[in-house]
């Protein structure tokens, strides 16, 4: 088994991120119901389900054209972490028990410092927008998944 660190990650991460297409996201959207899954069920992805949850909201209001503030260097870098993790062969292959999503979880973690100042600014116009959920978006955690 490969060992996997921080500066592996980083540049998996890159290289996904440098591969991204935008007829990807198709890709990513066909398989959002798992993607939550994932980040709600297995343990070294539990960690990061908030920041996914915003960074797939962000990712998805950029294709929808609600929000087009935000470098296409940052849209990729979403884009390749989420297919990365979709992928099963990767770094470590995630049928190896215990450790087969540590890489993905790094190479997510990669992900999300790359685009941490663009997700802030998000964050802030979310939230500027609304006082609660806006309409259509999810409002528990059940109803993301469904989404």
């Amino acid at each position: 088994m490969k060992n996997i660190s921080k500066e592996k990650a980083e540049k998996e991460h890159f290289k996904r991120q440098k591969n991204f297409e935008k007829e990807d996201a198709e890709k990513i959207f066909d398989k959002e119901e798992n993607l939550f899954n994932k980040f709600l069920n297995i343990s070294n992805l539990k960690e990061y389900f908030e920041d996914f949850k915003d960074l797939f909201s962000l990712f998805k209001d950029f294709y929808k054209g609600n929000y087009k503030d935000v470098p296409w260097l940052v849209i990729a870098s979403i884009g390749g972490s989420l297919l990365y993790v979709l992928s099963p062969i990767d770094l470590i292959p995630d049928f190896i028990p215990f450790v087969g999503y540590l890489d993905d979880a790094l190479v997510f973690a990669a992900c999300l410092k790359f685009a941490q100042q663009d997700l802030e600014k998000y964050r802030e116009w979310k939230n500027a927008g609304s006082s609660g959920a806006k309409d259509g978006e999810a409002q528990t955690v059940e109803e993301a998944i469904v989404r």
